[in-house]
């Protein structure tokens, strides 16, 4: 069974920075290519960013593109989300998820698993 932690979130300023992780509980995560999505109160869950399997290639929603990055470490079996330049606007419960048969997904129905979300609120 593939298990997604997520970790990190919290409450931080605008303009601030925060960190997020994701820790995947299956050893072949390298594997698996894997995402942030991110979801606000009465929103639709929206993906926010995306890399594939080597962590190569990256793929971003241009409303975080320029501001947070995506990486991944395989050896740790974590993907990770830095985001900066924080906004209100940010302010959502941030789920991280995993895709096998996808390269570079960016809907929903491409990912097989998610974790539980963790919650980033940016005050003004």
């Amino acid at each position: 069974q593939v298990k997604l932690v997520e970790s990190g979130g919290g409450l931080v300023k605008a303009e601030g920075s925060l960190r997020l992780a994701c820790v995947v509980s299956e050893r072949s995560f390298r594997d698996w290519a894997m995402g942030w999505f991110r979801q606000a109160p009465g929103n639709e869950r929206e993906f926010v960013a995306s890399t594939n399997q080597e962590g190569s290639r990256t793929h971003y929603a241009d409303s975080v593109k320029g501001r947070f990055t995506i990486s991944r470490d395989n050896a740790k079996n974590t993907l990770y989300l830095q985001i900066g330049s924080l906004k209100p606007e940010d302010t959502a419960t941030y789920y991280c998820a995993a895709s096998r048969l996808s390269l570079l997904p960016a809907r929903r129905f491409e990912f097989d698993h998610w974790g539980q979300g963790t919650k980033v609120t940016v005050s003004s």
